[in-house]
């Protein structure tokens, strides 16, 4: 009996040095009144849980690659547990790739190339479950956050494809072109709400408020109300009650010609 217990007085601390009870001594220094051990263990598993999804071994991360700390998808500004604190997941990202290198040998301009790389990362992100905002982009690939907005939306005009970044996921910013997407696919293409929420990366959720909103706006129109009335009967900005008219009166100018031909 006396054997186990000398092996554990010489040894047993062995088992405590490692960065897990390092962390959770810390905490226990530093927040002496936030509980016992098990309260700072489990800090301390919470912290290295962190720390695991933040790194990713050399091996994993090829030439022409960079990890970035982008914001989560499932974490819209409303949805902050703090303010200014949005829940955050590192990505990895191809910052060049052949393809890229083949542009530039074409004599392609410089605007294309960039909005090419902008399209790749923006993807590559939402399929990690994170988002880009036009500053993440401006300053992976030395452009102006303006230069990246008005590249891509000017791309999601002429296509009318959504690209999937915070700017029109999570309504962040003056990048509002995926309303205007998402009703024109339902008034003008007659897609349904959960096609257009595939194509645009959008909840069916999202997909039938914007339709909603539209809807409520266009039928203040028909009653010849104006922008301050509608705004104040449907208790939203004017800007917006702007947008949405601007939407009408193109989607019905769009009709008109399609009539005429």
């Amino acid at each position: 009996m006396n054997a186990p217990n000398d092996l554990r007085k010489h040894f047993g601390s062995l088992k405590t040095r490692n960065i897990r009870a390092a962390i959770a001594g810390r905490i226990a220094e530093q927040f002496p009144r936030i509980g016992g051990d098990r309260i700072t263990e489990l800090c301390a598993d919470m912290v290295l849980e962190v720390v695991k999804e933040h790194l990713a071994p050399c091996d994993y991360v090829r030439s022409g690659q960079v990890r970035w700390l982008a914001i989560d998808l499932e974490c819209p500004p409303r949805r902050y547990p703090h303010a200014g604190r949005p829940r955050l997941r590192c990505v990895t990202l191809d910052l060049i790739t052949p393809e890229d290198i083949e542009l530039i040998l074409q004599g392609r301009s410089a605007r294309e190339r960039v909005l090419q790389k902008a399209l790749r990362l923006c993807r590559q992100a939402h399929v990690q479950n994170a988002l880009l905002s036009n500053s993440d982009l401006a300053e992976l690939l030395n452009r102006s956050p303006s230069f990246i907005g008005q590249t891509l939306s000017q791309y999601e005009r002429d296509t009318g494809e959504t690209v999937p970044r915070r700017a029109t996921l999570h309504d962040v910013g003056t990048a509002l072109t995926h309303k205007g997407i998402i009703c024109r696919k339902r008034y003008l293409e007659g897609k349904e709400s959960d096609q257009i929420a595939r194509e645009t990366y959008h909840s069916i959720e999202a997909v039938d408020r914007y339709l909603g909103q539209f809807e409520r706006v266009r039928t203040c129109v028909l009653l010849n109300m104006g922008v301050e009335q509608t705004a104040h009967i449907l208790n939203c900005s004017t800007a917006l009650v702007n947008q949405y008219m601007r939407l009408y009166l193109e989607f019905e100018e769009a009709k008109q010609c399609t009539c005429a031909t």
